[in-house]
């Protein structure tokens, strides 16, 4: 059996990127959700959590622990690779460009959102190959992300609520209806690992000829396809659209 990476398409092919944003009771929730994940997803973690700018973070070493993939501080431009994880570092926000991790400082003034900033990026970069999940955290930073990913055609989760220290992150970002799976972490791990083995070839980002309609029934088939084992990816579009509205 191949391992799921090599499942996932050509090894040169860019994999397919996590974003995880956490606040307050972030760091059990990450760790729930690593310990969960195996080392051959095929898939990037990008963890984006709200970090104190005035301290030093020690978020890497402590979720190295748990992770079975490589977990280090993105310093600088750092390309994402897959079966890794990448923490967000003190006093930065992340972005990324072509598969390509960055690091602009935070802003020193104003409201700093520092997930949907990364989601929204992500989602521009990556499109339908773009993944976002929100863990525990207060108020509604990553919302906007979810709903950036989603309108790409990428796949959002938020932890069900009961499980989390502090639901307002995912409160409101379920009731922004911009989740396709509400679980707890480890639920989200298992159903990232589903994804991954499901995924036989790349997810290819839309076309120019493509229209946003089809990339959203792409994502609804891949949804189905995992949540079934019915796969209609290779069935064309015009013959499933007329039998759907038939």
């Amino acid at each position: 059996m191949l391992p799921v990476a090599e499942e996932l398409g050509d090894a040169g092919a860019l994999p397919v990127v996590v974003g995880v944003g956490a606040s307050a009771g972030g760091l059990e929730a990450f760790t729930e959700l690593l310990s969960h994940l195996p080392n051959d997803t095929g898939m990037a973690f990008v963890l984006v959590q709200h970090l104190d700018p005035n301290h030093e973070s020690h978020l890497t070493e402590l979720l190295a622990k748990t992770s079975r993939m490589p977990v280090s501080e993105v310093k600088g431009e750092t390309s994402a690779e897959a079966n890794h994880v990448y923490v967000i570092p003190p006093r930065c926000n992340l972005g990324i460009s072509n598969g390509v991790l960055h690091t602009p400082p935070r802003p020193a003034g104003g409201h700093n959102m520092p997930i949907d900033g990364f989601l929204r990026a992500l989602a521009v970069d990556r499109g339908p190959q773009a993944v976002g999940v929100i863990l525990s955290g207060t108020a509604s930073d990553g919302t906007l992300g979810l709903r950036a990913i989603k309108a790409a055609g990428g796949i959002t989760f938020a932890q069900e609520m009961r499980t989390a220290k502090y639901d307002g992150m995912p409160r409101n970002a379920i009731a922004a209806n911009v989740v396709d799976f509400v679980l707890p972490p480890a639920g989200i791990a298992r159903q990232l690992v589903a994804i991954a083995r499901d995924s036989h070839v790349p997810i290819e980002a839309r076309g120019a000829n493509e229209s946003p309609g089809d990339a959203e029934l792409a994502r609804i088939l891949r949804l189905v396809r995992t949540a079934t084992g019915v796969d209609f990816t290779h069935y064309k579009h015009s013959t499933l659209a007329r039998r759907i509205k038939r």
